[in-house]
């Protein structure tokens, strides 16, 4: 009989490097994706382990690094003896750690396959992150015991170039004194970060003398930057200086729409909030939508008019039921209110006709639009798919320049269930920064299931339709970009929140304390 011989798993250290989840590389990402027991060291933010867990196999196991290097070898080779894929996630580079080096040395003396994947050091990347270089001669290190470190060579480091050192909060003091003993002036300059590249990255700039009192009630990991270098922080930190660093912006629109928002007010600094306000549903009585599609094939439509995403996605759908795809939209024309819709039409393979160059808004694509001429237009009707709340202005504008209208009811949107308390609270007592509007039934259903943003939340808004019904409810509008995007929303907020800065900056340090300007901006000039 022919035994079948039990596979054996890999074993991978892999280095996750400063804190960022982008900041993984790509093997990284892979070993992780393949891994069946992951075992992470305390220093590895949550914010990562949430990426890496969301990019898992569902059943892979995690369990937090315990006991001596030993202890943790022992599980990795137990589970690759059992034939799973294990990985063990370190802060910053696997190498950069001696137990981890312990580790892999313990490993190598088995028959296990193993691979170390390496990451940029926590003290390097988020040196970089703080704007603070590290040129010529440099130290860079991840310490694990500060008993350990030789501050002579330190001294020497500072003395010749730069230094940057990844420790525990509750051991600056330590660090302070042995760098003080070992002559370093007590007037060099420090910068200490925490968070270090992540949302609340925060960096307090100081001295040798007086670094540990500028870095109280910071906890966990920290990274200590020393030398001249730390003065090129005026210009050179970009992290903490993006225009909405530290921003809490409510988003109220579902998770598959906000998508676009969310990262571009990231991309910014920002620290988005999805608060659904709307559910999409079907049309209760979908024979209308059925008749629509069969037009479609038929020839019956010269234009497709979509006024949204949803629509986009409702019309597709049907067309999936049927077995139908985009060859069947053979010879009608496409329509799209903006730019989102029209990349929603993209991509399913057909590029629009009309999107308006100017307001992008049912008036903006009416002035567009040609009235409908019985010769150059031998087909006069239009189908209209859209919400079953939306207003009358296109189909309305639409008969008046002579086409027939297929006004249908492709979905139905209704209110989201309330969102937490809490976030309830924060948004009727200012707990967020701003909060940005994408249409009149997200501030409808947002003051409907949580209450009125706060008069300090900056309220911005993406056209004039929705402008109108913020100031409906009280609302003071402080942002409306000049065209209705969602890119363009985002980058008025962030001009409106630069301009807040400078304004700031400008003032006396008496008037900034007695500024109404709120949020992040202000609290930095406080």
């Amino acid at each position: 009989m022919t035994r079948t011989r039990k596979p054996v798993g890999q074993i991978a250290f892999v280095g996750a490097g400063p804190g960022d989840p982008g900041l993984l590389t790509r093997r990284a990402l892979d070993a992780l994706v393949e891994a069946d027991q992951v075992v992470y060291d305390r220093g590895v933010p949550e914010s990562l382990l949430a990426h890496v867990r969301a990019q898992a196999r569902p059943d892979a196991e995690f369990s937090p690094a315990e006991g001596v290097p030993g202890d943790v070898a022992k599980v990795l080779i137990s589970a690759a003896r059992s034939g799973q894929n294990a990985v063990h996630l370190v802060a910053g580079d696997p190498f950069g750690h001696d137990s981890v080096v312990k580790e892999v040395q313990a490993v190598a003396r088995t028959a296990a396959h193993f691979e170390v994947v390496p990451g940029v050091g926590q003290a390097e990347g988020v040196a970089t992150y703080a704007g603070v270089p590290l040129p010529g001669v440099r130290t860079a290190a991840d310490i694990e015991d500060v008993t350990a470190l030789d501050f002579e060579a330190l001294a020497t480091a500072v003395a010749r170039g730069s230094l940057a050192l990844a420790v525990d909060a509750g051991d600056l003091a330590a660090v302070r004194d042995g760098l003080l003993a070992a002559g370093v002036d007590g007037t060099t300059a420090v910068g200490v970060t925490g968070d270090g590249t992540g949302e609340t990255q925060y960096t307090t700039t100081s001295s040798v003398d007086s670094f540990v009192a500028a870095a109280l009630g910071f906890t966990g990991r920290v990274v200590l930057t020393v030398g001249a270098a730390v003065t090129d922080r005026d210009k050179l930190s970009w992290w903490e200086n993006r225009p909405l660093y530290g921003w809490k912006v409510l988003v109220p629109r579902t998770k598959e729409q906000a998508g676009v928002m969310s990262a571009r007010l990231r991309a910014y600094g920002a620290i988005p909030c999805e608060v659904p306000t709307i559910a999409v549903e079907p049309p209760r009585t979908p024979a209308q939508m059925e008749r629509a599609v069969k037009g479609l094939v038929d020839g019956r439509y010269a234009w497709v008019i979509f006024t949204s995403v949803n629509a986009v996605r409702a019309v597709w759908e049907k067309f999936a039921e049927h077995g139908l795809d985009a060859r069947h939209f053979g010879g009608v024309k496409i329509a799209c209110i903006g730019d989102a819709t029209a990349e929603a039409v993209r991509a399913f393979g057909i590029q629009p006709e009309l999107i308006p160059s100017g307001e992008q808004s049912s008036e903006g694509l009416l002035a567009e639009f040609s009235p409908h001429d019985e010769i150059l237009d031998p087909v006069g009707r239009v189908l209209l798919p859209r919400a079953d709340i939306a207003t009358e202005t296109l189909a309305a504008g639409l008969t008046e320049r002579g086409w027939e209208v297929d006004d249908v009811t492709a979905y139905r949107t209704v209110r989201a269930a309330p969102p937490p308390a809490e976030i309830r609270d924060a948004i009727k007592s200012g707990g967020f920064d701003a909060v940005l509007f994408t249409s009149s039934s997200t501030v409808r259903n947002l003051v409907g299931i949580a209450g009125k943003p706060h008069a300090r939340t900056v309220v911005a808004v993406i056209g004039p339709k929705t402008a109108e019904t913020a100031t409906e409810f009280g609302l003071r509008i402080d942002v409306q970009p000049p065209h209705a995007s969602v890119p363009d929303l985002v980058e008025a907020l962030a001009a409106y929140a630069v301009e807040l800065r400078e304004k700031l900056a400008a003032m006396p340090a008496k008037q900034r304390r007695g500024s109404k300007v709120q949020g992040p901006t202000a609290l930095r000039f406080r």
